[in-house]
């Protein structure tokens, strides 16, 4: 299963989402996807394997308990085959960055302003 396969899917994703905050255990992770998706326990299982098989979570045994953590590697993976397709969206999003900084400064200009110009031109 290639990587994009795997977070192809909306559940593992969420799970990753709920990893990148910390490790958790698998029942709490279990909790929310069930409420989340309406999917059952079992369900959330084979969803906790295929990340754990795929290289993309790690788990630890604490006595009953089983703690998941992201593991970055194949996102990083991910991230570098991305690289390619960057140029794609950097640029536009500089620019909306410029616009954005550009907006907040003529807000504050306006803000500093005396009473009278602003009602007055």
């Amino acid at each position: 299963m290639h990587a994009f396969d795997v977070l192809g899917d909306p559940v593992r994703r969420r799970i990753l989402e709920l990893l990148a905050a910390g490790e958790q255990p698998a029942g709490a992770l279990g909790e929310t996807v069930r409420r989340e998706f309406g999917i059952s326990q079992p369900a959330v299982s084979q969803h906790l394997k295929v990340l754990r098989e795929h290289g993309f979570t790690t788990v630890r045994a604490v006595g009953t308990r089983r703690l998941y953590a992201v593991d970055p590697a194949p996102l990083r993976e991910i991230d570098a085959w991305l690289d390619g397709f960057r140029r794609f969206w950097a640029p536009p999003l500089a620019a909306l960055a410029t616009e954005l900084a550009r907006g907040r400064r003529e807000r504050r200009l306006r803000e500093d302003e005396p009473d009278d110009k602003r009602t007055n031109p």
